[in-house]
């Protein structure tokens, strides 16, 4: 390491200096490139409020849920901060940035780093709760989650027919393809096409909280479903969060042992992902309840004239548990 520089922190996720990860895992943090370098001295919050963008303090301050009382049913779960994506939902106003590029995450199932599950005949699909060739659903909470894509190279117009590939955690924040036990299962990963409105839709499960990170799903977006067969075609790599207040509801079910203590030991804030700015360009509009399930929905703005930053994927492992 770097004289004067501190070793990266190992995070569930990969090594992370300063609460970012790593571009380049694999070289030292001098070494991880401009666009690294300059969040790392720069939050977001500060990039915004130097550009006009108007990120404010008050506007973070406004992130809000509201939950029917005495049922634990959440009507509403949003941020509101900047234009979020449940004012997007509402009034067709778009978030005011491109959706942040993040980390696939050392269990991407893409090929780049050992199993590929963008190869398996039937992965185009829009329900993901089980295995592929199979019918017997993971356990956890209904969610539908759908994804707005736009083109904003292009006057944010409907990015019709890229494709979007999904995948995230079960209830016990296992990984299908990597987590002890479970290497042989497909489940909870999926790619759809989006159609004339830019949108898809996935048929899930809320994922679980594991130690160390905040609730979420990761996705990346294609030109075309002929280019899944190389991770490195993907035009946008990010995850999206969930609001504290679903995810405390849910997590009282038996299902998500576990899930209640790791929450309870981070914040969007101080998420090695989210932490830049609250996860306010990845929080979904949010309805529904813990018995008849969830409905998410996140307006994902992509720039093709801007080369994609993250996706780079830590070593493997065994899974987050």
């Amino acid at each position: 390491m770097a004289q004067g520089i501190p070793d990266p922190v190992q995070t569930p996720d990969g090594p992370a200096y300063e609460g970012r990860l790593l571009v380049r895992p694999d070289e030292e943090v001098v070494d991880q490139g401009a666009g690294f370098d300059l969040r790392t001295l720069l939050d977001r919050r500060a990039v915004f409020s130097i550009i006009g963008i108007g990120v404010g303090a008050t506007a973070l301050a406004a992130c809000t849920s509201t939950a029917s009382t005495g049922s634990g049913s959440t009507s509403t779960a949003t941020s509101s901060a900047s234009p979020s994506a449940s004012a997007t939902a509402a009034s067709g106003a778009l978030p005011s940035a491109e959706i942040p590029d993040e980390t696939a995450g050392p269990y991407p199932g893409d090929g780049s780093n050992g199993p590929d599950v963008l190869d398996e005949s039937g992965i185009v699909r829009s329900d993901i709760r089980s295995s592929l060739g199979t019918s017997s659903p993971v356990d956890g909470v209904p969610l539908t989650f759908t994804f707005t894509i736009t083109d904003m190279a292009n006057g944010d117009a409907p990015f019709a027919g890229v494709a979007v590939y999904a995948w995230h955690c079960d209830a016990q924040g296992r990984y299908s393809l990597y987590s002890s036990g479970v290497e042989d299962e497909t489940w909870l990963r999926g790619v759809q096409v989006a159609d004339a409105n830019g949108q898809v839709t996935f048929t899930s499960i809320v994922p679980g909280c594991y130690s160390g990170r905040w609730t979420h799903i990761h996705f990346e977006v294609y030109p075309a479903v002929g280019d899944i067969s190389d991770a490195g075609n993907a035009i946008a790599t990010s995850q999206m969060a969930f609001p504290e207040s679903m995810l405390t509801t849910v997590y009282q079910g038996s299902a998500y042992d576990g899930s209640t203590r790791n929450l309870s030991q981070i914040t969007l804030a101080s998420d090695n992902v989210f932490g830049d700015d609250s996860g306010v360009l990845q929080l979904p509009a949010v309805t529904g309840d813990a018995t008849s399930g969830y409905t998410a929905a996140l307006t994902v703005r992509v720039d093709t004239t801007t080369t994609p930053s993250a996706g780079a994927t830590p070593g493997g492992g065994g899974g987050p548990r």
